[in-house]
């Protein structure tokens, strides 16, 4: 490498004995990082090993033995389901199959009666069905699907059926969705291969880190909380175990990473304060819909404002993830180019480019909670309530909520992680045994106002 390639660090801090400081790579894609002095990874062990073991021991006091059995209760996913296959679709007139359940009026100023006139005068689709697993493989029943419903059946096409064992006979088995392995499974199976791709080793340790997070909300989280412990507790145990997992996975084991943690976990810690004390200020008791009333009548014993709360925390985790890797590097490449400048010049250029992070970060966040509840912004918006009506009804409160906490966490990490890894890259000391390159010596170091620092 050619100086010229450096144009802010001098000739003299690309020589043997300069680079030197930079021969151990690290592991971000940002590029390679000095290593840092013995003094200073024995301060971050200091904050992080302890972090850690109490991690691990919440892990062990709180990882449960799989979530508790129940009754089926036949409602919403709480249904025993089969695969099965649609051997035969046949059309046959509405009226003859008596697909509306009843007469038509005539009358079709309303959703209801246009749709039963529909079906009287309509064309219907008889389905034949075959069970393809169960006890009952091979048997076949049928369904007839109506003109108006959203979901057609086509001959060959794989659907998922559900089973009431005390329902009659005849009416035991019903369509309940569609099989969607294939698409699905194709999907995953191209996103893992274009991460890994153009990431490479990184990527495909970003995969491991992914699969190992789905396994933590599998078999520790979300089990944890159906066993009764509190959501809060277990969302913050099981978050901090992902990040610490995920982080030093995909950015190797460094300051530079441990750096990124230490602002994850305050960023965490302001999330969750800031949601338990909002959600209860605004009354959100986190049973909004037919899912969460499921949960709450099949286990009553669960607090659903702590699951909410414990929502927030997870769904935060990700993006928080990337902006305190980003930040970290971003400080450590500011210091590698140019090693005399002083924490608070180092602090002013990441601030400077965390701003950018911050605007992006928090629209696409806010966006991304916008698009999942559009449906029911449509309803509203059908209703013709006006914004304050909208936003007061729990099922937007909430969302408004958990958006707005995510964001104030989001804009927070910014300032403490840069702030973290601007202290930590300048206190940084040499190794005993080592002799410091001309480069290595600070010049006039604008930490602020020109003034020679020691290092």
């Amino acid at each position: 490498m050619t100086p010229s390639q450096h144009p802010s660090v001098p000739p003299s801090d690309l020589s043997p004995a300069a680079g030197h400081g930079h021969a151990h790579g690290h592991s971000h894609s940002h590029g390679p990082a000095a290593p840092v002095s013995r003094h200073l990874r024995m301060v971050i062990a200091a904050v992080l090993v302890p972090f850690a073991a109490a991690v691990l021991i919440g892990l062990a006091v709180l990882w449960p033995g799989g979530a508790p059995a129940h009754e089926r209760t036949g409602v919403g996913f709480d249904r025993e389901t089969q695969q099965a296959t649609v051997t035969e679709v046949v059309e046959v007139p509405c009226k003859d199959v008596n697909a509306s359940g009843g007469r038509p009026t005539g009358d079709t100023s309303t959703a209801e009666g246009s749709s039963a006139v529909q079906q009287a005068q309509g064309t219907c689709r008889k389905a034949t069905i075959r069970v393809d697993s169960g006890k009952d493989k091979g048997r076949t029943f049928t369904e007839i699907v109506q003109p108006d419903q959203s979901r057609q059946l086509s001959e060959g096409q794989e659907v998922v059926v559900a089973y009431e064992p005390s329902a009659p006979e005849d009416l035991q088995y019903s369509v309940a969705d569609v099989n969607r392995r294939l698409p699905l499974t194709l999907l995953a199976g191209v996103f893992a291969l274009a991460v890994v791709v153009v990431g490479r080793m990184r990527g495909l340790m970003a995969l491991v880190a992914l699969a190992v997070s789905f396994l933590m909300l599998t078999f520790f989280i979300l089990p944890a909380i159906l066993q009764g412990s509190n959501p809060l507790v277990v969302a913050v145990v099981g978050a901090s175990a992902i990040m610490l997992l995920a982080l030093y996975l995909c950015h190797g084991l460094s300051a530079r990473t441990s750096v990124a943690v230490l602002g994850t976990l305050v960023s965490l810690l302001l999330i969750g304060v800031l949601g338990s004390g909002f959600i209860g200020w605004a009354a959100l008791t986190g049973d909004t819909d037919d899912n969460t009333g499921l949960i709450h009548g099949l286990y009553p014993e669960i607090d659903m404002s702590g699951l909410l709360l414990a929502g927030v925390i997870i769904g935060s985790l990700g993006v928080l993830d990337d902006v305190t890797v980003t930040q970290t590097s971003a400080v450590w490449e500011l210091h590698e180019a140019n090693p005399s400048m002083g924490r608070r010049a180092l602090y002013r250029a990441g601030i400077r480019i965390g701003r950018d992070h911050i605007a992006s970060v928090v629209n696409t966040l806010v966006l991304a909670y916008a698009g999942a509840a559009l449906p029911l912004l449509l309803l509203f918006s059908i209703a013709q309530s006006g914004v304050g009506t909208v936003a007061n009804s729990e099922l937007v409160a909430e969302e408004i909520v958990r958006t707005l906490i995510g964001s104030i966490g989001l804009v927070a990490s910014v300032p403490v992680t840069t702030a973290l890894a601007a202290l930590v890259v300048s206190a940084d000391r040499p190794s005993a045994g080592r002799v410091p390159a001309q480069g290595d010596r600070p010049a006039a170091a604008r930490g602020g106002r020109g003034r020679r620092r020691k290092r």
